[in-house]
Order: C-alpha cells, then sequence, then structure tokens
C-alpha cells in the first residue's frame, strides 16, 4: 500500500446481547383484550307474513262506504292474520308447521250469503276471501266494527289452517274457524252455548238433530272446541289442527290420539255439561 493511499478505518463491530438459554423457544407477549366477550342471542322465531290486499268491486255500493267508515283494512287483515296465527301456532324458525300462504286478497262484492274463502287461480298459496257488501250494509249500527272484523277472523282461519288434505269434514273446519273467532273476543251476541230442553210432563223431549252432533259446524263445534280446551288445557285445538297437516283424517285414529276418547264419548260428556234452558244464563 502506497503511503498516498488513504488509512482503512477499522470496520466496528457490532456488539451482540447475549442470548438467554431460552432464547429459541420465547413467544411474542401476548396481551389479553379488556373488552368483555358478547354473546349475541338468536333472534326469537317469528310468524311468516303475507302480501295483503283489498279489492272493493262496486264503490257506490252502500256496504262500500259503510265498510270504509267501520274498517281500516290495513289494520284489520293485520290483526286477522295474527290472531289466526297466535291462537292455531307456535313459531319456530322455520315454520314448516305453517301452511305457506303467500298472499290474501278481500273482494268486497255483492253476493248473497256473508263470506266464503278459496284459493286464488294462481295457486293455492295464493287466497281470496269474498266478502258481501250487501251482508255489510245490513249489519246493525252498534255492530258493524265487530262484526266486519269477526267475520274476517272466521274466514282468515280458511286461509292458514290444515284440511287433512281434503278429507277434513266441513263441520270441524267451520268449527276451528269459529272456535278461533271465539278466542279472539269476536263472538257475536246471537251466539248461544247449547242448552238442555227441560221435560214437561215426564217425557223427555226432542232435541234438534243438528244440536246432537259433535261436527254440526260454525259455533255449535265451536263451542265444542272451546270444551275441549278447557277440559284438556291450551293448545288441544292447535294440535287438532297441527294432526290435519299431513295425514287423511281418520276420526278413530285422531280424537284417540289426543284425548284418548272416541269423539262421540267426548261430546256426550260435553253435552253433560249443558245447563237446562231456564237455568241457562
Amino acid at each position: 500500500m502506497s503511503a498516498a493511499d488513504p488509512t482503512p478505518s477499522p470496520i466496528p463491530k457490532r456488539s451482540v446481547s447475549p442470548k438467554s438459554e431460552d432464547s429459541e423457544t420465547q413467544k411474542p407477549l401476548e396481551i389479553e383484550s379488556q373488552e368483555p366477550s358478547i354473546t349475541r342471542p338468536h333472534p326469537k322465531p317469528s310468524y311468516p307474513t303475507a302480501k295483503l290486499r283489498l279489492r272493493i268491486s262496486d264503490l257506490s255500493h252502500p256496504g262500500s262506504p259503510v265498510f270504509l267508515k267501520y274498517c281500516n283494512a290495513s289494520v284489520a287483515l293485520s290483526s286477522a292474520v295474527d290472531d289466526v296465527l297466535a291462537i292455531l301456532y307456535v313459531p319456530t324458525r322455520s315454520n314448516s308447521h305453517i301452511p305457506g300462504t303467500r298472499s290474501v286478497t278481500l273482494f268486497l262484492e255483492s253476493m248473497d250469503g256473508v263470506a266464503y274463502t278459496t284459493g286464488s287461480q294462481l295457486d293455492n298459496d295464493h287466497k281470496e276471501i269474498h266478502f258481501s257488501l250487501d251482508y255489510i250494509n245490513s249489519i246493525s249500527e252498534d255492530r258493524k266494527s265487530k262484526e266486519i272484523q269477526g267475520v274476517l277472523v272466521h274466514e282468515m282461519v280458511h286461509c292458514w289452517q290444515w284440511n287433512a288434505n281434503g278429507t277434513c269434514p266441513g263441520g270441524l273446519i267451520e268449527g276451528i274457524a269459529d272456535f278461533v273467532r271465539l278466542k279472539a273476543g269476536l263472538g257475536p251476541p246471537h251466539w248461544k252455548r247449547p242448552t238442555k230442553k227441560r221435560a214437561k210432563d215426564g217425557k223427555e223431549p226432542q232435541q234438534d238433530e243438528r244440536d246432537r252432533e259433535w261436527d254440526a259446524g260454525y259455533e255449535k263445534t265451536g263451542f265444542f272446541l272451546e270444551w275441549l280446551e278447557e277440559e284438556y288445557g291450551e293448545g288441544s285445538v292447535r294440535n287438532i289442527n297441527a294432526s290435519l297437516k299431513d295425514a287423511e283424517y281418520d276420526e278413530n285414529k285422531l280424537w284417540k290420539s289426543l284425548f284418548g276418547e272416541e269423539v262421540i264419548d267426548l261430546w256426550k260428556r260435553y253435552v253433560e255439561t249443558w245447563r237446562e234452558e231456564e237455568d241457562a244464563k
């Protein structure tokens, strides 16, 4: 190396900290979060919903302004659905035990009778309630609101109940509908619990033949179902409806499996609770 060449500076040595014996196994320090863990509850099951529609065929019919005056259709139909589902079903996550009704359309039109319910031309998941404007117009002034709502609840049951694949007796179908109307607090004043006719001159009176049949339908069967609910506990009618979901109607099997007796024997026990006419309230 010549004198003209610069003298190189010594390379500084990097000091190395002594390793601890277990340095190879040391891990980064983990700091625990101070925030408490949050467990979010599953949402409660809710009932299915359906689109609700109203169609009035003739606004000039005297029953049309009566309906519009005494009934808020949106509230009335929604309330009817709520009553029916709450009485006939308990919601689950899938709600597969509830009919898949997708829409209900209320048709107000001039016709004989009171009302009827059917599936639409589209398919049976779309229901139609046909309500007579003539009947609506004939309801007494003090009963218009409750009677309109009572009819809507009855017909709404037909949109959501099971019918044993079309084999269920019509009397039971209509009886369940009027039972729901009773439970909803909308039974009309002319509905009377059946009574026994008093014997005269030692002779047993003849009871109306249909009054002695459990499936006479409407309020007669409705009151019988109400008695079953009181006798066997809340949910008894719900269980009857559930048993009509998949299989065809089998009278002996259905009633015995649910109540341990044939329906005719249940009816006889119910008849024994009837009061005689003069003793009835």
